[in-house]
């Protein structure tokens, strides 16, 4: 029988990145995924303000309930029904999208969803519109 501290330890340094050997490698499926890359990119805020000059994206704002919303965004999509909404969506699955929210936590968990859907080139706002707004850019509140 394996050690339970030995077996811990290995999943500490797995999880860390630390080079692993020994039996408790058959433990690690699941962590092995959850590091994999993610699908979709992380946009800053000043990339994002860059984008908006040229505006060739579709723009979506995920967060519930409204909180504000930055210019020329084309959709309003709650997070939690985005695969709900496909019809809001572009048909193209390679079209850009880009989402955002408040904090960047929603839009997140939405762009892993369209990645799910097969949706190909997916971004989100990292810190959402607080780091939006905290970099100067404005927020428009409807």
């Amino acid at each position: 029988m394996l050690n339970r501290s030995f077996c811990v330890r290995v999943l500490v340094q797995t999880f860390l990145g630390l080079s692993l050997a020994g039996p408790c490698l058959i433990l690690m499926p699941a962590r092995a995924e959850e590091r994999q890359e993610t699908g979709f990119g992380e946009l800053q805020s000043a990339e994002l303000d860059a984008m908006l000059q040229k505006k060739d994206f579709f723009f979506v704002n995920v967060h519930i309930p409204y909180d504000g919303e930055i210019k020329n965004t084309d959709a309003f999509i709650p997070y939690d029904r985005i695969a709900l909404s496909l019809d809001k969506l572009p048909k193209d699955k390679n079209a850009t999208i880009v989402l955002y929210c408040r904090s960047g936590h929603m839009s997140e968990i939405a762009a892993q969803q369209l990645v799910r859907l097969g949706y190909t080139h997916v971004s989100h706002l990292s810190g959402g519109m607080i780091d939006w707004k905290r970099h100067g850019y404005p927020i428009i509140n409807e």
